[in-house]
């Protein structure tokens, strides 16, 4: 492995595009820690610490790099531009202008991320408005997170320092998408999966402090208290069986064989080889979690506004939300990991519907003189092409929806929180092997490029 590196790091490009990437995700993690100047740090702690709404955080946290508990000024995240993006690719299948651009090549689809930059500042100035006023009007009931200079006599933000906040959580959005396409251009692999990567990493040493500090209190790293080292060697091979499994699905592939057509030049053949169409098992990637998480969040704040407000017990509407609160707890409802899986199996086909097109494929495979062999080329070579999809497809949102349970079973059966449990299944694991996966391809290619062993010696 010293050895691997030594050679990635003596070639003059390749040590350049790292040693820039480095430097940008140092500039990202700098910015994460800069508060913005009109927030009462301790109020602002004290507000979301073993709140309800810090649960929401951490969660939207988890897939998009943000650091809304701490509000500064890359508090968003990259999530509004992920946001917008998703927004236009499920547009250009149903949209026929931004259809016609995903056709003209380069020139449209620069067109189209020019309207997702557009798209992502509205998001932007929307979510940043919205997530302050709900912020200062929980912290109304304490200490207000905001200074005293910051809001009138009833309580509201002054616009003046309002326009700001959103101001600052908007540049910092529109810099962080800025920061992508450099680590995009000049740097080593993709910039926006490598920021929302940094941003899970980067609680980790948090996730671990809280994992010590619950051992210690339990009766210390001995054998048979409640959270002992047995509990820590269970989390420790957990996680390396979690890992080696998300590494094998998502490097799975069901190739399907192929046969180019032959034809003759002058008194030489040409074709006729035999090759593979990759179909990958987890068409989806990541999305299907994020959606299905992101979908189920909101009953389950909705539920805990419904138990704060109506506390008797005897009334109709306290039996109603008590009852709606046992069946969204994460922790211990059946019901929750039940509907969780059945939307993660929901967006796997229809993200998949979204992203691969049987009939756009077999066009292609025709256009080049290929075909698969028993299938003639055309729509019977597309129907074989959906067949397979929907067969392995169903395969892949098995194991997502496996993936997504994992952090629940360690938070129920193990007793720690979703910070810990977070990295043992989920988004975040996900997105950091994806990321870490598509790195080293891309590392790769440099060095057999450059007639050199890759890292992954296959």
């Amino acid at each position: 492995m010293f050895e691997k590196m030594r050679t990635i790091f003596s070639i003059p490009e390749l040590r350049k595009k790292i040693l820039l990437t480095l430097g940008l995700l140092a500039v990202y993690r700098l910015g994460w820690n800069i508060m913005l100047p009109m927030i009462n740090a301790k109020a602002l702690q004290g507000l979301v610490t073993g709140s309800n709404f810090s649960e929401l955080l951490e969660r939207v946290a988890v897939f998009s790099g943000t650091q809304l508990d701490q509000m500064t000024i890359f508090g968003l995240g990259i999530m509004p531009y992920i946001s917008a993006s998703i927004i236009f690719q499920l547009l250009a299948t149903v949209w026929e202008p931004l259809k016609n651009l995903q056709k003209e090549g380069e020139t449209g689809r620069k067109k189209i991320n020019e309207y997702t930059r557009y798209a992502t500042i509205a998001i932007c100035v929307l979510q940043s408005y919205l997530y302050i006023q709900t912020l200062n009007a929980q912290s109304q009931v304490g200490q207000p997170i905001f200074y005293e200079n910051c809001v009138t006599a009833s309580g509201s933000l002054r616009f003046s320092w309002l326009f700001m906040a959103v101001l600052i959580m908007t540049t910092g959005t529109a810099f962080l998408m800025w920061l992508g396409e450099q680590i995009d251009e000049y740097g080593i692999g993709n910039g926006i999966s490598l920021l929302i990567m940094a941003g899970i990493l980067a609680r980790a040493p948090e996730a671990i402090h809280d994992l010590w500090t619950k051992a210690s209190s339990n009766g210390g790293l001995t054998l048979g208290t409640d959270f002992g080292v047995e509990t820590i060697a269970i989390l420790i091979l957990l996680f390396f069986l979690v890992v080696l499994a998300v590494v094998f699905v998502m490097k799975g592939q069901r190739r399907i064989p192929t046969q180019s057509a032959k034809h003759v030049r002058g008194r030489q053949v040409y074709g006729g080889s035999s090759q593979y169409l990759p179909l990958r098992v987890n068409q989806a990637g990541v999305m299907p979690i994020i959606f299905a998480s992101s979908l189920l969040m909101f009953p389950q704040f909705l539920v805990a506004y419904m138990v704060q407000h109506w506390t008797d017990p005897t009334t109709f509407m306290g039996k109603f939300s008590s009852a709606l609160n046992g069946i969204f707890n994460r922790e211990s409802s059946f019901t929750y990991v039940l509907m969780e899986i059945i939307l993660i199996y929901f967006f796997c086909y229809f993200w998949t519907a979204v992203t691969f097109n049987p009939k756009d494929m077999s066009e292609n495979l025709q256009n080049h003189g290929s075909f698969i062999k028993g299938y003639r080329p055309g729509k019977r070579t597309a129907d074989y092409l959906e067949k397979v999809m929907i067969r392995i497809t169903y395969v892949g949102a098995g194991f997502l929806a496996i993936i997504a349970i994992v952090p629940t079973i360690i938070m129920a059966m193990l007793h720690v929180d979703y910070r810990i449990a977070g990295f043992f299944g989920g988004t975040s694991l996900l997105i950091a092997v994806s990321v870490v996966i598509d790195l080293v391809d891309k590392i790769d290619s440099h060095l057999i490029m450059r007639n050199y062993k890759g890292i992954i010696e296959k």
